[in-house]
């Protein structure tokens, strides 16, 4: 309780108010009895003024935890309805005052060891007033309830409506009890009708064809919560700065320089270009010129609180949900060809050795001269004819790459699948993206200011948000020796465990296939990067202090890095316009909260990376829907006791194959091998296997898959000789299990991710 002194004889409603305001856990009639020295008659007279308290509206509750009428009480459970700040806010998640006011919004203050709350999340928690507000700490997170869902309308036999959930870990359909204007077929946006799905679902939005081009985007956008939709605050906000004018006299003019914007084909914006020139010492002077998205959003403004809101943009097949307005991301922020944008300039200097002697950084007027896909940069650079530019770029990068390689960072050649949609938004192509040398020259000059920026930064001792990556911890390397071994390989622990330990593990490998195995098994091993404030390194890319600079209109790190140089380096600061916040460095408030921000923002990208994993799982089942039936070269990816994972060879796309579709055989878990193997036959079924098998199933409504042996398999015999009898299903109901597949940390590519 409260500290607070004891008194003695009934106290008045004020005191009473106050004891249960101030109690640090419930305040029920018993704590305010005992508080007081209340006893006898004078617990019988509490009794009583508790209840006319009750019916004045000054208190509410039951008589084990009272709190005040419009208030919360000390322990509470609360469910997850949004962000501010990088904070979690929550409502209680059973509101009803009786004069019908909104629920109270809740500041949810998570702990490290809790894990990160998203939308949706119930969790108990320990509540207190802070200033006009309400926050809160987490005792325990709740299992969910039902909540809103998306799903398909299937009909029974009878004609009666079922939703069939889109989402694949949720076996079931539910009765629909108000199925609205929704038809069979259609997507829909539903919600339990009582307190959980079992008693029937209502549909509160149709959202049309499941099966059409952008649902399988919409349908991640839901499930996910990402905000998707612009107040018309933010637009407002966005525009006014969109017409802010170039302060030409108070910025580094580089827009004499040939720099070039080297991207994917597809790319809807463009905020890096590269420029490179011999300095005739055997080294190079280079420019990475980076949208200033900094001079246009604001610390504390609309469009600053949105991005915040969203971490960053989201990339899906079809669409992209940007982390800021599109009249900022894709017109005035992004490095136009033959247009005056302003950019933050990172000067490098690089030496024979590839070695970065020198950067400075500038807020900058640049002039992009050309933007060039990455296969055409790459024909051109390759081409019998003159490209100066390009050469000079492809020679600085030979530098960096040398450098590169003696750092020796962790090289993982995991294939990425590329979704490519037709004109009218269908399926035309799913394949692997290529892995050119033009690929590797943006990511090394990225990499370079990257660093340079991490660098500045703490030769300043200013706060940096650094991009962590930390070795992998000794649980997951025992698990990795454990695997080697089983494998034929060897793991010594009593080592120093570095990415070039694991380079050469696979270098030292002939056979593609076990290769893959390998890289697979080493990618298993690795923590998941994220940002913070106190820096850890980067494993991955062998580096001892690295930020992310180079993409600020789509990462919200990149901006609170670019605001930090502003402060750092007293960068050009022009006077306000009217109407906008003040343009300044990292805002105070950020530095304070810079741990909190930056947890919020790695919530978010782990948020993204799940959507757009989901997405491109839909369009694979999509793809492969039509091809139901027939056999394909697979590799396993995942083993369970229930059976295994495969993938197909050069497209992905995860499936289960069940373990009582593989013969009469009792298979056995191999934990430490992450195989099947067969009791009688000793047949296996091990991670990274390559097999051929039949496709079965294609859902493309969930993104699942399911896979036969080719030549099929009875029921499995239980090991006491009991079979499974299938159940009967009454209702309709959608497949299918759980997915083996980690998390997964880009090192290859230009990534968004590194």
């Amino acid at each position: 309780m409260a500290a607070m002194k004891k008194q003695h004889g009934l106290p008045s409603a004020e005191q009473v108010l106050e004891f249960i305001r101030t109690a640090d856990g419930p305040a029920g009639k018993r704590e305010i009895a005992r508080a007081f020295g209340l006893k006898g008659q004078e617990k019988i007279a509490l009794k009583k003024l508790l209840g006319d308290m009750a019916e004045e509206g000054l208190i509410d509750g039951r008589k084990s935890a009272y709190h005040r009428m419009g208030g919360l009480p000390k322990v509470t459970v609360l469910r997850v309805v949004d962000t501010e700040e990088g904070y979690p806010l929550a409502v209680p998640d059973a509101w009803q005052p009786d004069d019908g006011m909104a629920p109270p919004r809740v500041r949810i203050v998570e702990s490290k060891k809790g894990g990160a709350l998203r939308k949706g999340d119930r969790v108990l928690a320990r509540t207190e007033e802070a200033g006009k507000g309400w926050r809160a700490h987490p005792i325990k997170k709740l299992p969910a309830t039902a909540e809103a869902m998306l799903g398909v309308i299937e009909l029974d036999g009878a004609g009666k409506p079922w939703l069939a959930p889109v989402d694949k870990r949720v076996r079931n359909s539910f009765p629909v009890s108000d199925v609205g204007a929704a038809e069979k077929g259609m997507l829909v946006l539903a919600e339990p009708v009582g307190k959980s799905q079992r008693g029937g679902v209502r549909v509160l939005e149709v959202l049309g064809d499941p099966l059409a081009p952008r649902s399988f985007s919409l349908i991640a956008i839901h499930k996910y919560g990402i905000p998707d939709v612009f107040a018309e605050a933010t637009l407002a906000e966005a525009q006014l700065a969109a017409k802010l004018p170039l302060s030409e006299d108070k910025r580094e003019d580089l827009r004499h320089l040939p720099i070039v914007a080297i991207d994917p084909a597809d790319a809807r914006d463009h905020d890096d270009a590269i420029w490179a020139e011999p300095d005739g010492e055997g080294g190079f002077k280079a420019v990475v010129a980076i949208a200033d998205v900094s001079f246009y959003v604001r610390p504390g403004g609309q469009v600053d609180r949105e991005a915040r809101k969203r971490g960053n943009s989201v990339y899906f097949p079809d669409r992209v949900v940007p982390m800021l307005p599109e009249v900022l991301s894709a017109d005035v922020c992004s490095l136009k060809v033959g247009a005056d944008r302003a950019a933050m300039a990172c000067h490098l200097a690089i030496d024979a050795q590839g070695r970065i002697t020198s950067y400075r950084f500038a807020r900058a007027l640049v002039r992009i001269a050309e933007v060039i896909a990455y296969e055409d940069a790459q024909a051109r650079f390759d081409g019998a004819g003159e490209e100066p530019q390009l050469r000079n770029l492809w020679a600085a990068w030979k530098l960096l790459n040398a450098a590169r390689e003696a750092r020796d960072p962790l090289e993982l050649e995991l294939p990425e699948r590329r979704v490519v949609l037709d004109e009218h938004g269908k399926i035309a192509e799913i394949a692997l993206r290529e892995r050119l040398d033009a690929h590797r020259v943006v990511e090394d000059f990225m990499i370079a200011a990257n660093v340079a920026a991490a660098k500045a930064l703490e030769s300043k001792a200013h706060p940096v948000v650094y991009r962590i990556h930390e070795p992998p911890t000794r649980e997951k390397l025992v698990a990795l020796k454990d695997y080697f071994k089983s494998i034929g390989k060897n793991l010594a622990l009593g080592q120093v465990i570095t990415p070039g330990l694991f380079n050469r593990m696979i270098k030292d490998i002939a056979d593609d296939a076990e290769k893959a195995l390998v890289m697979e098994a080493v990618l298993r091993s690795q923590t998941q990067a994220y940002y913070g404030p106190q820096n850890a390194g980067h494993f991955g890319l062998a580096l001892g202090s690295y930020a992310h600079f180079t993409s600020p209109i789509r990462r919200y790190a990149d901006l609170l890095v670019h605001r930090a140089l502003v402060d750092s380096f007293h960068l050009e600061q022009p006077k306000p316009a009217t109407d906008l916040p003040p343009l300044t460095g990292l805002a105070e408030q950020d530095r304070v909260d810079l741990e909190k921000v930056t947890e919020a923002i790695s919530r978010t990208e782990r948020r993204a990376m799940e959507a757009e994993r989901d997405t491109i799982d839909r369009y694979v089942a999509a793809w492969l829907s039509a091809r139901v039936g027939e056999v394909f070269d697979t590799r396993i990816t995942g083993v369970q006791s229930f059976g295994f994972f495969a993938t197909i060879v050069g497209l992905g796309g995860d499936g289960l194959v069940p373990v009582s579709t593989l013969g009469q055989d009792y298979f056995r878990y191999d934990e430490g091998a992450r195989a099947l193997v067969g009791e009688k036959t000793g047949e296996r079924f091990g991670l990274g296997d390559t097999l051929k098998l039949r496709l079965g199933e294609a859902n493309p409504l969930t993104g699942a898959l399911k896979f036969e042996p080719v030549e099929g398999g009875g029921q499995r015999i239980e090991k006491r000789g009991d079979r499974v009898a299938p159940k009967e299903r009454s209702r309709p109901k959608h497949a299918q299990g759980p997915r083996g597949r980690p998390g997964n940390i880009r090192h290859q590519g230009r990534g968004r991710r590194k």
